[in-house]
């Protein structure tokens, strides 16, 4: 890597001179990220589209990632009270309560009726973030 020049122009705006060798690496390099950014998107819509994902706000996601309760995270998200969230998931809203407040687990078939009941994967419910 040669030795990069920064000049101010007569207006004050700082400019970087570099070679032609090293422009055209950074703009391969910058092609290259673009097309793997692309990639993400793309793979990320299509499990969306799918199912198998789905797009949060990132303020829920930061709640998932502090752990959160996702039961919880998720029916506020959704703007849902624990009896509407209960009745749509076929469950007592005491049942509900002491999930989301982790003094149960909830069975398998709870867990996957809480997770269509908020139109989510039920692997938001699951995995640990």
């Amino acid at each position: 890597m040669s030795k990069i020049q920064i000049i101010t122009s007569p207006s004050g705006e700082q400019m970087v001179v570099l070679s032609k060798e090293e422009f055209d690496l950074m703009a391969a390099n910058q092609f290259d990220e673009d097309a793997e950014t692309l990639r993400i998107y793309r793979e990320s819509m299509a499990a969306i589209e799918r199912g198998d994902d789905i797009a949060l706000p990132e303020a829920v996601w930061d709640r998932l990632e502090a752990r959160e309760s996702p039961v919880r995270v998720l029916r506020e998200f959704r703007s849902m009270t624990q009896k509407e969230l209960a009745e749509a998931a076929g469950i007592s809203q005491s049942y509900l309560s002491e999930i989301e407040r982790g003094a149960r687990e909830g069975t398998l078939s709870t867990i996957k009726a809480i997770a269509k009941a908020l139109a989510v994967p039920l692997t938001v419910l699951t995995e640990d973030y």
